[in-house]
């Protein structure tokens, strides 16, 4: 199975994570009405069996369930996990002391002792600092509460601020975590993935299914009900404008006796420094997702992906 590091020397981990975001949302996902802890439960049990270790939540998940779910389902499992976090930098939230105390705050959620990866949810400059910020999160490191730091949604300059900070520390930023898939990745157009293999950043891909555009599930014939309605591109027409990508995803998935879904993230994973995380919310999702593991596209494979999604690089 292939491995990737968090950073520079962070922890070694499979090439592929589970996003938690759905575990305990109730307004976007229906937590508690579509489905459950036993179903969420099931899917981290599943991921673990599979190979899967690296779980990313955020203290905003659910309003903190999402974190107080992984916790619980990682001190019933037998396995050792990596658990990654998000803090968001709020306006009431101005001094490195608060930072700590997020921190501990969702290390007692997690009920474990230290957070091996802690990433910042989206950058936040106007009240608090950079320096104030990633000097707290440097402290944590060297307290030994949080393993490895992280951002979430940062620009080239912004990436490039916070590594800069955090290197007067001796502290390596080891992860951005961005939206990228084979039909969201204006990060490379940006600069940003290129940047982050020259600092030896890891990129985290987040939505790498693209909300289940790339999964098959959806046709111009039968779009998606519900909040997709609202996103054009779960419109028939922009379904229509997918086919060049879709098509060839469903050409290799039976080459390779796999499903589009697991071909899409095998394209990822074949990205250096690229780490996907896609949601699950049953453990048929979670060993559909492992499925992406343990095979690989041919580097044609991957060309030919790369060229008929060229068009979403902007």
């Amino acid at each position: 199975m292939i491995t990737k590091s968090l950073g520079s020397n962070g922890p070694q981990v499979p090439a592929l994570g589970i996003g938690t975001w759905a575990w305990g949302d109730r307004i976007f996902w229906g937590y508690g009405a579509l489905y459950g802890q036993a179903e969420v439960a099931a899917a981290f049990h599943a991921a673990v069996e599979a190979g899967i270790i690296l779980f990313d939540t955020a203290e905003i998940y659910g309003w903190g369930e999402s974190e107080r779910l992984l916790g619980q389902f990682q001190q019933d499992s037998h396995s050792p996990v990596c658990l990654a976090t998000k803090y968001g930098p709020v306006p009431w939230r101005l001094t490195a002391k608060a930072v700590l105390q997020a921190i501990q705050d969702s290390l007692n959620r997690l009920q474990t002792e230290a957070i091996e990866l802690y990433q910042v949810h989206w950058p936040f400059s106007f009240l608090m600092s950079d320096e104030t910020l990633f000097g707290a999160l440097a402290t944590a490191v060297q307290q030994g509460v949080i393993k490895a730091v992280g951002v979430s949604n940062y620009d080239v300059g912004q990436m490039r601020k916070a590594h800069q900070i955090l290197a007067t520390y001796n502290v390596p930023l080891a992860v951005n975590q961005v939206r990228y898939s084979l039909i969201t990745r204006q990060v490379e157009t940006q600069g940003l993935i290129a940047a982050a293999r020259e600092l030896d950043i890891t990129i985290l891909a987040y939505s790498p299914l693209a909300q289940g555009l790339l999964t098959g599930k959806y046709t111009p014939e039968h779009p998606p009900t519900g909040a997709r309605t609202m996103d054009g591109r779960f419109k028939p027409e922009g379904l229509r404008q997918l086919a060049p990508v879709t098509n060839l995803l469903q050409q290799l998935a039976e080459v390779h006796g796999r499903t589009m879904s697991q071909v899409a993230l095998n394209w990822l994973i074949a990205q250096d420094g690229v780490i996907p995380i896609p949601g699950a919310k049953t453990a048929k999702q979670a060993t559909e997702n492992a499925g992406a593991l343990g095979w690989s596209l041919t580097m044609d494979e991957v060309a030919a992906l790369e060229k008929a999604s060229r068009p979403w690089l902007q």
